[in-house]
Parts: structure tokens; C-alpha cells; sequence
């Protein structure tokens, strides 16, 4: 039987968007001290930054924790290792996931100490922005050489690979850069609205938060052109993004703890839970994990049946 306290995070929304409120199952609310945050997927369970270290959580709780002195960003997983940024120490940490410990630590430089930034793999690489002025990190994972030192636009810091290419935000210059794994060069540049941050490349687009105008931008990856827009919120101030099954999933500050946006129509499929601060999001095909640090949770929730989109989002280009 769902708790009181749990039916409360089920808004109407959701309820309306379920083929059958039979179906629905209840989340699961896992209470973590600190300052619970970033997530990324490791099998079953997730590897959250927190205060002082990160920590690998399953739907049973807290598995393990390893100390650094202040893990920031997104995280990424390649070859059975944890890649994590640290403000303090202007680098990142390699972590072994199978026996939760520290193989080695790349002294990078990190570009926002804010902790606004990713960390991310492909091309055999692993990719950090490295320097405000405008600079990403390209690290050789085995050996932990910074095979390349890739001239970006001033203030990036958000990343995400995909479609054959690193993408590279700036909020500053409000621009999405193409960089070529190839050639370490820019190779496309996309204009885009106010304050964008996190983004995705998945579901065959690049998907941008624009933080600042409270939308979504999708965009194409070949071309590099603005293909449609969604408006969900005043603003995406703080949240994060993921795809998958079709679907963006946007992790909200405002009006809920997320949305499910279908990645063809662009239409808003589900708004989840009630608001409750920032936090993070990740995608699995069993359901979805949000972190909410004001509130210490983390929590599972189950995969939603979704049903019938409720009106198609809109489409525009800047």
C-alpha cells in the first residue's frame, strides 16, 4: 500500500498520463544525508556525488563510498571505471567501481568550480572542460594522459557525446559546439536561447536545456540547426537531462520533479512529482532515478505506462 507521503509526490499529471491507475507502482524514497546529487547509471543502481566523496547506491541503499574533496558535475562510467570531477582539486578521479577505490587522478583543471559541468566518454576518451577561457580536456582513460587540449568557446562547461561527436555548451556565448573526435576541432556552432546549461545527445538530436527561457531545444546533429522548442516551465534554472525509450527526461527546480517529453512530437508526456529543488536524473529501462539534495532523497520510480500525449509541444526555431 502506497504511504501518504508517497502518493503526495504522484501528481495529477502523472495520474492523468497512466493507462491505468492500476498499473502505477509506487516510488521508492531512499534517504541520503548531505548533499546527494549528481547520478550516473553503474547496472542496478547509481553513483552519486556528495559532500566529500561519492557513493554507490542500489534500491537496497548505501553500498559504498569513496572520499574526495569536492566531487562536482556529472559523472561518467567506461571500462569498469568511475570518472568524477573535483573543484577543489581542479582535476578528475578515476574510481575502480568494483572495489570503490581512487586508480588515479588527472590533474585537468576544471573550468566552473561552481560544479556546473560534465564529465563524459566516447571516441575511446574520456572529456572534461578544462579552462573558463574556453578549453576541453581529452584523456587517455587507461594511461591518464591529456592527449589534447581542445580551444572551445569562453565559459564552457557543459558537455555530452554522442552521434559520432562531443557537444560542448556555453552559457556565456549561448552556443552548442560539434567538436570532431577526429580532429580535436569545432566543426559546427549553434546559436542558442538565454542561460542554456545540461544536455543530451540521444534519441536522434541534441537536446539543450535552455535554462533561461524555460525550454527545451532540440537540434539536429548533422546540420546543426534548431528543429523545435519546447516551452515546460518560467525557466529550467538547475536540473539536469537524460533520453531514452523515445523520450527526453528533464529533471525541473519549478513545478514538478520531472518531465517526460516525447522525443518525435515533442509533446509533454507526464510532469512528475511535486517540486522539490534541484537535482538530478537518470534513465534506465526499469524507470528513472532522481536525486533531490535539499530534500535528501534519492529516488526510484518505476517505469509509468505512459499513455496518449496531452497536446503537442511548440515547435519554433530562433
Amino acid at each position: 500500500m502506497m504511504k501518504p507521503a508517497l502518493a503526495a509526490l504522484l501528481t495529477g499529471s502523472l495520474a492523468a498520463s497512466l493507462s491505468s491507475a492500476a498499473s502505477a507502482q509506487a516510488p521508492q524514497v531512499l534517504t541520503v544525508p548531505d548533499f546527494g546529487d549528481f547520478l550516473v547509471v553503474d547496472g542496478p543502481g547509481v553513483w552519486m556525488t556528495n559532500r566529500g566523496r561519492v557513493e554507490h547506491w542500489t534500491r537496497e541503499g548505501l553500498v559504498a563510498s569513496v572520499a574526495l574533496a569536492r566531487p562536482c558535475g556529472a559523472m561518467a562510467i567506461t571500462g569498469g571505471n568511475l570518472w568524477v570531477a573535483d573543484c577543489t582539486a581542479g582535476a578528475i578521479h578515476r574510481i575502480d567501481t568494483a572495489t570503490a577505490t581512487r586508480t588515479l587522478t588527472v590533474e585537468t583543471g576544471i573550468a566552473d568550480k561552481s560544479g556546473e559541468l560534465n564529465v563524459v566518454a566516447g571516441a575511446g576518451s574520456v572529456w572534461v572542460a578544462s579552462a573558463a577561457a574556453g578549453e576541453v580536456a581529452r584523456v587517455d582513460p587507461a594511461s591518464g594522459q591529456i592527449v589534447a587540449r581542445i580551444k572551445a568557446d569562453p565559459g564552457t562547461s557543459y558537455l555530452a557525446f554522442g552521434h559520432d561527436a562531443l557537444w560542448a555548451v556555453s552559457a556565456a556565448t549561448q552556443t552548442l559546439l560539434r567538436i570532431d573526435p577526429a580532429t580535436n576541432r569545432v566543426t559546427q556552432r549553434t546559436l542558442l536561447g538565454r542561460q542554456p546549461g545540461f544536455l543530451a545527445a540521444g534519441e536522434g538530436a541534441v537536446w539543450v536545456q535552455e535554462q533561461g527561457e524555460g525550454t527545451l531545444a532540440r537540434i539536429d546533429p548533422a546540420t546543426g540547426a534548431v528543429t523545435g522548442l519546447v516551452k515546460v516551465g518560467a525557466n529550467l534554472k538547475y536540473g539536469d537531462i537524460d533520453t531514452g525509450a523515445g523520450r527526453v527526461w528533464l529533471r525541473t527546480t519549478d513545478d514538478q520533479e520531472y518531465v517526460a517529453i516525447d522525443a518525435a512530437t515533442l509533446a509533454i508526456l507526464a510532469r512528475v512529482g511535486k517540486p522539490v529543488g534541484s537535482g538530478a536524473i537518470r534513465f534506465t529501462p526499469e524507470g528513472v532515478w532522481t536525486s533531490a539534495h535539499d530534500v535528501k532523497t534519492l529516488i526510484w520510480w518505476p517505469a509509468p505506462a505512459l499513455g496518449p500525449t496531452r497536446g503537442a509541444g511548440r515547435r519554433a526555431a530562433h
